[in-house]
């Protein structure tokens, strides 16, 4: 059934100053930046201090606006929630994976907003034992996430990353799985990176320094009372370190990285208090990751191959001279990925933007590609803990099909679908999805994946989503969505532009919308939304560009570009302040993304950032209809970013469209914990997008 696309109340005329309510009004005091001999004035700076009390009762009173202006739909937010909830399954469960004869997995009881984790003995069928209800360990707070477990060599302890303010510094607790007690030992501080010592005794994790940043790997040594002992301490604030287990469990692994360089550490892991040996010592403007598969190592690395190649070599000698090639690269292809397992190894690939996985027998066994469905999709290996099998398991969705767990047998290809989200009156037959290339300004095609319902679709008349991100070279695949049906259900027609900043058409889509050619990602945005328009694809004056973080960047630099194309535009946890951020290095990530966005400490980087930056370019003009959201814990992007550029636009802009800003004030960058809480926000983005489309018809 199609629900209407107007909201079920009367309607603010908007383009009608008269009809909203009168906004916050946020202080001014105007504080000089200066670089490179040029003075900026910020008169919002201040809010960057949450122990000045005007900080918080400022995102208290945006709140309060957003709520009166939307205050008209608020039984379409309730209807949008409900719909959501409804196409949840009340109960559910995972497909459980095995580790050492344990079958792991997690289920959602009727109304319960977290999972209980647990394993069975044997079989997927064995007695369950439960290991943590995250749910009770919820009660009472506002906000809880486990960012990772990892289970013990010997299966008797299981170590637990924990966020409690979603800002991603977490604690690591140890629980005992025989008693379901956890110990009387911690690690605070702590990224989510847990590896384990061979005799289960000690754990290797990262731990934050004051930005925010993994600062340095240490050993932990369960309830020895000592010091954690520094294993590796990343000394260049542009590389980031991680630590992990290979497969086998028989190497601690650690890999730090910039976006132009990597480099890889060894530590066995049956002798933990051994120094780590690097596998190649890291060299500027070469990336490289590495797998353990049989008896040899394999090393991925765009040294003389842009999309990368795979050579084959040892741990007791990596030296180049070693290598044997594997796969080569190849201009047309792009080596995303490499598993390793005892007698298989599989490949994640990317061929004309499709997503492709395949797999054979070490060392020299026939490449058999995985038979996924045909087209675009979205595919990721997924809980491939055990290493001696013959099957890989994948994550697989596309537009129209729901997240799906899938076998692939290495030896053939085969799939198996063990299960597909279950979602509560979804008839997929009524949803078409398809794959368009638009003109970009400098002749590339650029992909854009489109789904809408096929009875409501009315060429030319229907309002489009269009969705963006083209960042850190995250190829942003078409995935299926249950939340988006609220939207297809209405009419609206839902986009993905795949712009330049991602991976989607190998390598040099990267590398063409980053650093100094970054505005080629917001000109393709733009291109994606003109093209959809004069092909009559959706309704001009209905357009509405959605953009996250990195993606919320592109949002403001298109308001700023183009605010005439936009109905509306909703920028989550938007990064816009960005010179004023690069420049600041006691913020979380700003040294390690000097080689994304560039360095303004240089005067070229400076002022080719300034040329776009969202907050820096707000201009006395009429901007579109603007909902932007913060987390208050953010430590990715700061709340103050959306607050400043909020008050800025009020301040700067001439128009009259509802320009709301909404901080979640218990969350982080990802927004609040819960399976049905975090449907509030959305129905909040959505039941924003419907009215100001609904509002152009009732003008």
């Amino acid at each position: 059934m199609s629900r209407s696309l107007a909201a079920p109340c009367a309607l603010l005329l908007l383009g009608t100053a008269s009809a909203l309510p009168a906004p916050p009004a946020a202080k001014r005091v105007p504080v000089e930046l200066e670089a490179h001999g040029e003075i900026r004035v910020d008169p919002y700076y201040w809010m960057r201090d949450l122990s000045d009390p005007d900080v918080l009762a400022y995102l208290v009173a945006e709140n309060a606006y957003a709520e009166s202006v939307l205050a008209c739909t608020g039984a379409l937010r309730e209807d949008l929630y409900d719909e959501m909830v409804e196409r949840l399954p009340q109960e559910d469960v995972s497909v459980p994976w095995e580790l050492d004869g344990w079958w792991y997995g997690e289920r959602y009881e009727e109304g319960s907003e977290y999972p209980v984790y647990f394993r069975r003995d044997g079989s997927p069928d064995g007695e369950e034992q439960v290991l943590l209800d995250l749910g009770e360990m919820a009660t009472g707070r506002d906000y809880l996430a486990l960012e990772a477990m990892s289970v013990s060599p010997d299966g008797s302890l299981i170590a637990m990353a924990f966020d409690t303010l979603g800002d991603h510094w977490d604690t690591i607790l140890f629980l005992d799985i025989s008693s379901g007690e956890f110990l009387p030992d911690s690690v605070g501080s702590a990224s989510s990176d847990i590896a384990w010592s061979a005799d289960s005794r000690s754990i290797f994790c990262g731990l934050l320094d004051e930005t925010g940043r993994t600062g340095r790997i240490v050993s932990h040594e369960l309830l020895s009372g000592g010091e954690d002992r520094t294993v590796f301490f990343e000394d260049d604030s542009t590389f980031w370190p991680w630590v992990y287990e290979s497969r086998s469990r028989e190497w601690i692994i650690i890999g730090t990285e910039s976006t132009d360089a990597s480099e890889y550490l060894l530590i066995p892991a049956a002798s933990p208090d051994s120094d780590p040996v690097p596998v190649l010592p890291r060299s500027p403007g070469t990336l490289y990751s590495i797998a353990f598969a049989g008896d040899s190592l394999y090393i991925r690395t765009d040294l003389d191959a842009e999309n990368f190649r795979l050579v084959r070599t040892t741990a007791a000698d990596s030296r180049q001279s070693t290598w044997t090639e594997v796969l080569p690269g190849r201009d047309d292809v792009l080596l995303e990925g490499v598993e390793g397992f005892r007698d298989y190894m599989v490949v994640r690939e990317r061929q004309g933007g499709i997503p492709l996985v395949r797999a054979r027998e070490i060392p020299g066994g026939e490449w058999h590609p995985a038979l996924l469905p045909p087209g675009p999709c979205e595919v990721w290996p997924l809980q491939n803990y055990e290493y001696d099998t013959g099957s890989v398991r994948l994550s697989y969705s596309s537009l129209t099909t729901p997240w799906s767990t899938l076998a692939c047998d290495m030896a053939s290809g085969e799939i198996e679908f063990l299960k597909t989200q279950t979602v509560n009156g979804y008839d997929p037959s009524l949803y078409e999805s398809l794959r368009l290339f638009a003109p970009a300004h400098d002749g590339h095609g650029i992909p854009v994946s489109m789904v809408y319902r096929r009875d409501l679709l009315r060429r030319g008349e229907n309002p489009l989503v269009l969705y963006g991100y083209g960042a850190y070279g995250y190829s942003n695949d078409p995935y299926f969505g249950t939340t988006r049906l609220s939207l297809l259900d209405r009419g609206f027609i839902y986009a993905i532009a795949h712009v330049r900043g991602g991976q989607e058409l190998g390598r040099a889509w990267y590398e063409e919308g980053r650093l100094l050619s970054k505005r080629n990602t917001f000109e393709d945005f733009i291109a994606c939304a003109e093209y959809l328009a004069s092909e009559a694809w959706c309704d001009p004056d209905r357009i509405f560009g959605v953009g996250e973080s990195a993606g919320g960047l592109l949002i403001g630099a298109v308001a700023n570009m183009r605010p005439d194309l936009w109905r509306g535009l909703v920028a989550g946890v938007p990064f816009v302040d960005v010179v004023t951020t690069m420049l600041d290095e006691t913020i979380p990530l700003t040294t390690n993304e000097y080689s994304e966005w560039g360095n303004p400490a240089d005067p070229v980087y400076y002022d080719h950032m300034m040329s776009w930056s969202p907050y820096d370019n707000v201009t006395p003009v009429e901007y579109p209809a603007m909902l932007v959201t913060a987390g208050l814990h953010d430590s990715q992007v700061g709340y103050w970013e959306p607050a400043k550029w909020v008050a800025k636009l009020r301040s700067t802009g001439t128009g009259s469209e509802p320009l709301l800003f909404h901080t979640e004030l218990e969350a982080g960058h990802g927004g609040v914990s819960g399976r049905f809480s975090s449907l509030r926000g959305i129905a909040l983005e959505y039941a924003f997008i419907i009215w100001v489309a609904s509002g152009e018809e009732e003008e």
